[in-house]
């Protein structure tokens, strides 16, 4: 999944000699934590909810480029969201500019890479459940999709994942289903080591 499908478009900015007041109104109405820093249609900063803390009470006479964080890390539409995420958890930032062609298009934040996660995996999806299975002994993901399509159910979500390297791969399944505790049952009868069931 690619930036350029789950960043928030054409976000709000400020300029420099801006106001920190006129930043923290945008950030309020908004409800935002951070705002692109514009002069002369080019991004020069970002300012964010943390740098304004610094300046409390003197909103009304601090210009934001007083404040704003100048080297700024930047991705573009095409960067996947693995690399976003990266950076994001590597210098321990909420968001980063979205630049296509050095103008600024949009913004990619945490909360925008969690809803993509949880979208992939049908997490938003009501009456869903999620199934955990370790995989080992002989079954797999296909065999059981198909039992879960035998027995009624809907798989919105898939995904393997490892507690630790070399340990046997976790399968998880989220789906509908009439009866996921019916459902969970007959995959231990298949021979799966069923880890749980979730809501």
């Amino acid at each position: 999944m690619l930036v350029g499908k789950r960043m928030s478009k054409n976000p709000q900015t400020v300029a420099p000699e801006d106001y920190l007041a006129t930043a923290q109104a945008k950030m309020l109405a908004g409800n935002f934590r951070r705002l692109p820093v514009i002069k002369d249609g080019k991004l020069v900063g970002m300012i964010t909810d943390r740098d304004m803390r610094q300046h409390t009470g003197f909103y009304e006479r601090t210009k934001v480029n007083a404040a704003m964080t100048e080297d700024l890390l930047t991705v573009t539409p095409e960067t996947t969201l693995e690399e976003a995420s990266k950076l994001l958890l590597k210098h321990k930032i909420g968001g980063l500019p979205v630049l296509d062609n050095g103008s600024l298009v949009g913004i990619i934040t945490t909360s925008d890479i969690l809803k993509a996660f949880l979208d992939v995996m049908g997490a938003f999806e009501e009456d869903s459940c999620r199934i955990d299975l370790l995989l080992e002994g002989g079954g797999d993901l296909s065999t059981a999709s198909k039992i879960v399509a035998e027995q009624g159910g809907e798989i919105l979500g898939v995904g393997t994942y490892r507690e630790r390297w070399g340990e046997s791969p976790i399968c998880y399944l989220r789906l509908k289903a009439a009866d996921a505790d019916r459902l969970s049952d007959v995959l231990k009868e298949k021979g799966y080591t069923v880890l749980g069931l979730h809501p």
